[in-house]
């Protein structure tokens, strides 16, 4: 087979959402940015985080990657700056550790803040001790091969569920999933969310102090 030229398929100049917005997010829980946008951004439920704790913040790479194979996520690896997270589409085909204890390693050392993968990865343990944050559809020992002549994409919009995601959009994660706001309005909504999180840091003290839900919502 041909081999691909993969600069013909790679972006490598784009635009990310502003640092000072991205810190602001990281104390802001996923859930509460996807309510703030208007409900959107929720990316499928079944991505979660490898190990509990993980909690990834940052702006994305995007990569779609050939199914089964993971040489365009090395390739990804390389073009990242510090504080992006790869976002990874496998094609559909989950059933492969498209990533595990090599290319964690690779990503911390690099000062990546994360990967999304709408695929399977390995090495759950190693990946729990080097401590950097993988979300995932789940594991996979199943392993990857790296077709020369296989066309992948860097940087451009990638499909995952039903929300598109585009180079430079902010990516937040926590235990309850995964949330994409997309770099336009990115400030915006995590002015909201902020705004949001005090309001509702104010009802549960009204709720603590004898009302009820009813009495504060109005419901009936």
């Amino acid at each position: 087979m041909k081999e691909h030229d993969s600069a013909t398929t790679v972006r490598t100049a784009i635009e990310r959402v502003e640092a000072s917005v991205v810190e602001t997010a990281r104390t802001l829980p996923a859930a509460t940015l996807h309510e703030a946008g208007g409900k959107i951004g929720a990316l499928p439920a079944a991505i979660k985080p490898v190990a509990p704790g993980f909690r990834i913040c940052g702006t994305a790479i995007t990569v779609h990657s050939p199914g089964g194979d993971n040489l365009w996520l090395h390739r990804a690896l390389v073009l990242a700056q510090p504080g992006d997270v790869l976002v990874v589409y496998t094609n559909g085909a989950y059933e492969h550790g498209y990533w595990g204890e090599v290319m964690t390693t690779a990503a911390k050392v690099r000062g990546l803040a994360g990967l999304v993968i709408d695929g399977s990865v390995r090495d759950a343990d190693l990946l729990e001790q080097i401590g950097f944050p993988v979300f995932s559809r789940g594991l996979s020992i199943r392993g990857t091969g790296k077709d020369y002549g296989a066309i992948g994409w860097i940087n451009e919009p990638v499909l995952i569920g039903n929300v598109t995601v585009n180079a430079g959009d902010l990516i937040v994660g926590d235990r309850d999933g995964v949330v994409v706001i997309p770099r336009a309005r990115a400030a915006d909504v995590v002015e909201m969310a902020a705004k949001r999180e005090a309001d509702e840091a104010a009802i549960c003290k009204r709720i603590e102090a004898g009302e009820t839900t009813m009495q504060i919502y109005n419901f009936h």
